[in-house]
């Protein structure tokens, strides 16, 4: 039988694929770790996908190529969809289709199947990465090239001996190391926020914590004082953060075929992450610095939620945001409360503040007040032209 791939969940729509496909193909089944999964987890999608009829099955560790490949940029960035989003799932899409392409090249495979839908964003995301990295690769799709519903879906594995309990939750979580989507029926429509217990984590502590992330050139190096990976760092802060039920929100955007959509997301560590980091080069980057990495981070973050991660261009900006990052070090103090957080302040030896040129507001050193006239007076002379001209 010919070698086939499946990106294997462990959900509905992928254990038809393996079940369905099992038949015609000899199946290898593969998913991704890019966060939020334990050991038991990953034991139990390994048990369900050998009952679908598999021939192997691999899990790939995948948590800190995610954070090298792409979460860096999105630190470094300051990377918001739409000012709100942490891209949380559309960032993890891309490494786990690389992940699996890269896989099913290793053992010679000669398909490759995932279980997106025709009317979603991971399907642009897988194919446009298979597609580019392994051409001759044929991909397949039960579930869109069938238009499959749930039901029917069901129906088939009931006939097939697999009687699982697969009716669908009332909220559907997909958690990662970079935040959790939380869908629902409120966000099919426009009206309703989720309700509280629609989040994975709720309250449990009240009162105030201060906490500390240290930066060294834009990565995230240390919490309170203790040395770690990054991305050990954002699993560490997004328990202690999550405790007080922070980063939630509802998140509006473009899909990538044209429609509106609206997912609710949990990512405290994200969301605090970006936003300390974002303080820190307040401080220690130029006016124009700024300026310029507002928007190639904009460009960044959609280009990489449109699947197009893979385009030259990406290598080129994530340069640019590297190079800006050789003097955002320093410590960052953040107050968590409930539901919220606030920035307290950053010590850095870079802190463009302790400059002694001037004190905003008050007093300078470096210049005298006719420097200061005449200096108001040239950059005036633009203004002051075009409306000699236009008036």
């Amino acid at each position: 039988m010919k070698k086939l791939v499946i990106a294997y969940s462990g959900g509905l729509d992928t254990s038809y694929c393996a079940v369905s496909l099992s038949k015609e193909y000899e199946v290898h089944a593969v998913s991704v770790n890019t966060g939020g999964f334990t050991n038991d987890e990953i034991k139990h999608i390994e048990s369900n996908a050998y009952k679908m009829g598999v021939t192997t099955y691999k899990n790939i560790d995948a948590v800190a190529t995610f954070y090298q490949k792409v979460v860096k940029y999105l630190i470094f960035g300051n990377v918001l969809k739409n000012s709100t989003y942490p891209l949380s799932v559309s960032a993890e899409r891309i490494i786990q289709a690389i992940e699996i392409i890269e896989y099913a090249k290793s053992i010679d495979a000669e398909y490759i199947a995932h279980g997106s839908t025709g009317a979603g964003n991971d399907q642009v995301r897988f194919d446009m990465i298979f597609q580019t990295l392994a051409s001759n690769i044929e991909i397949i799709t039960p579930i869109r090239d069938q238009k499959l519903t749930r039901q029917e879906e069901i129906d088939y594995l009931k006939s097939e001996g697999i009687d699982m309990p697969w009716e669908k939750s009332k909220y559907s979580v997909n958690k990662g190391l970079w935040g959790t989507s939380v869908g629902g029926v409120e966000t099919l429509e426009s009206e309703k926020p989720l309700p509280s217990e629609a989040y994975p984590s709720q309250l449990e502590k009240e009162g105030e914590e201060k906490v500390t992330l240290t930066f060294k050139n834009g990565e995230f190096v240390a919490l309170n004082g203790e040395e770690q990976a990054p991305e050990v760092n954002i699993e560490k802060l997004n328990d202690i953060a999550s405790a007080y039920a922070i980063g939630r929100d509802i998140h509006v955007g473009d899909t990538i075929v044209g429609t509106k959509g609206r997912v609710g997301f949990e990512a405290a560590a994200a969301l605090i992450t970006v936003k300390a980091h974002h303080l820190l080069e307040k401080h220690t980057l130029t006016k124009w610095q700024l300026q310029h990495k507002e928007y190639l981070s904009s460009f960044y973050g959609m280009h990489l939620h449109e699947g197009q991660y893979l385009d030259p261009v990406m290598r080129d900006t994530e340069a640019f945001l590297q190079s800006s990052q050789k003097m955002v070090s320093g410590d960052v103090v953040v107050s968590l409360k409930p539901y919220h957080f606030s920035l307290d302040g950053i010590v850095s030896e870079h802190d463009l503040m302790s400059s002694k040129f001037s004190t905003y507001g008050e007093e300078n050193k470096a210049w005298t007040a006719d420097d200061a006239k005449g200096f108001i007076k040239i950059i005036g002379n633009q203004n002051k032209i075009y409306r000699q001209v236009n008036s």
